[in-house]
């Protein structure tokens, strides 16, 4: 009988006894103890105190033992698993309304298990899926590296707090979304949420909180919140994603700033690193939140993955937009950094005004931005402040990339200033930096710079 085999059994039986599916920590005692290891070795797979987990096990030693009618415990429970009379009888039922274990018929508690996706055939593995508005994918494009590093970091090295990054339009939503459908086996709940309305932390953990409940009384105090919701992160194995967190930041402030009324989502952010649970947050943002910039350097269980350019993946784009001259694609993706958006939104200047040829659009000086991708830019441009915009547009007018000496010399602010505006320019991932021997040299992509351009014109 192999491992698969053990949790399908027992998870039939827990369900039969208690309404309820195996959680992640019930799953991880049965793996360890059919494998041998001890409580603190399955402590250490799944950070979590062995008190806590010898806890959970006298508990679903107690459920077994009565569904089998013979005392287990975890040193005879593989023994009595492979018992031919126990496997034969448990498995015999699986599959009914009911479960026969030593001929005794077990009726299952009438209690509500999470559900399942909508159309989705229930099984006792399937996770518990609430994609709320999440935007349909109609095209995804190869990000094989990306989602081999994210799954490595999730069901590998259980990381709790994950920044997914990158400009307007280069596809994280698509990639998280992509991701769920790869490892959403993995999980009892899978759950996506966007911030693009700006909720309050009080609102968006009164949501969290009525999808592990049926209780519509759910306290309106922040702390009992977080309580009652790493109570529920510690039970069961969560896949928590919250799109569009740069929505909870100010404009006209350095990056990462919160609003003023939303500066708890930073100390809720905090704890979800720190404090030991068995769920994995996901935040895609434009700009780097600061409490991830901080904790990534000293807490393992914190990552933050930028996303650039699709490369050749985006040929697969203009493929399918029927455009000419295949030898000229490349200069293409490069020119619009490989951001499915903006390639997108040019595409449809090639193809009405160059015939969809691209050598010859690519024969204007310089990159040629649509009216719908200038207004894309303007959403993210408009957050920044005097001091950024200041140095934005001098980097506009340089011909190569410069060092921050040459800047600090040309740009009229203080040295502190300038080195905030420039930390917080790379948080918003609108720098391109290059490192030659030791120094770091700055420039924008052919984009930005004629974004900016366009703007100084106006």
């Amino acid at each position: 009988m192999d491992i698969a085999a053990v949790l399908k059994l027992a998870d039939e039986l827990i369900f039969a006894k208690t309404g309820e599916h195996l959680d992640y920590l019930q799953k991880a005692i049965l793996e360890g103890t059919f494998q041998g290891q001890t409580y603190l070795k399955i402590a250490e797979a799944t950070h979590s105190s062995e008190g806590h987990l010898r806890d959970i096990g006298s508990e679903l030693w107690k459920i077994l033992s009565e569904g089998f009618g013979e005392n287990i415990t975890k040193r005879n429970f593989r023994a009595i698993l492979e018992k031919a009379k126990f496997y034969t009888n448990f498995s015999s039922a699986i599959g009914r309304d009911h479960v026969t274990v030593n001929n005794v018929n077990i009726c299952p508690k009438k209690t509500r298990a999470p559900s399942s996706p909508q159309n989705s055939q229930e099984t006792p593995t399937q996770p518990h899926i609430d994609l709320g508005d999440a935007p349909e994918i109609f095209n995804f494009y190869d990000r094989t590296p990306q989602l081999t590093t994210l799954e490595t970091w999730i069901l590998q090295d259980r990381s709790r707090l994950i920044a997914l990054l990158g400009i307007s339009g280069i596809g994280k939503t698509t990639l998280a979304l992509r991701l769920i459908e790869q490892i959403k086996t993995n999980f009892d709940y899978v759950i996506y949420r966007s911030l693009r309305f700006s909720p309050t932390l009080n609102t968006t953990l009164t949501n969290l909180l009525q999808i592990f409940s049926d209780k519509t009384d759910i306290p309106q105090n922040i702390e009992t919140q977080i309580s009652q919701l790493l109570d529920n992160l510690r039970k069961y194995r969560c896949l928590i994603i919250l799109d569009d967190v740069q929505m909870l930041f100010s404009t006209g402030q350095l990056a990462g700033q919160y609003k003023t009324g939303y500066e708890d989502y930073q100390q809720f952010f905090k704890l979800i690193a720190e404090v030991c649970h068995h769920t994995c947050l996901i935040l895609i943002s434009w700009e780097k939140t600061r409490e991830i910039a901080k904790l990534e350097r000293v807490n393992n269980y914190v990552q933050s993955l930028v996303l650039g350019s699709l490369g050749t993946a985006a040929k697969e784009i203009l493929k399918q937009q029927n455009l000419s001259d295949e030898d000229d694609w490349e200069t293409l993706i490069n020119t619009y950094q490989g951001n499915p958006l903006w390639l997108e939104l040019t595409i449809t200047i090639v193809q009405d005004l160059f015939g969809g040829s691209v050598s010859e659009f690519l024969q204007c000086d310089t990159a040629i931005l649509s009216e719908s991708l200038q207004a894309q830019l303007d959403q993210q441009f408009q957050r920044l402040t005097q001091s950024e915009m200041a140095i934005m547009m001098q980097l506009a007018e340089e011909n190569e990339p410069v060092a921050l000496p040459q800047i600090i010399k040309t740009v009229q602010l203080s040295t502190s200033d300038l080195l905030n505006a420039m930390q917080s320019l790379g948080m918003r991932l609108f720098l391109d930096a290059e490192e030659q021997g030791k120094t770091t040299f700055f420039s924008l992509n052919p984009v930005m710079k004629q974004y900016v351009k366009n703007r100084i014109i106006k």
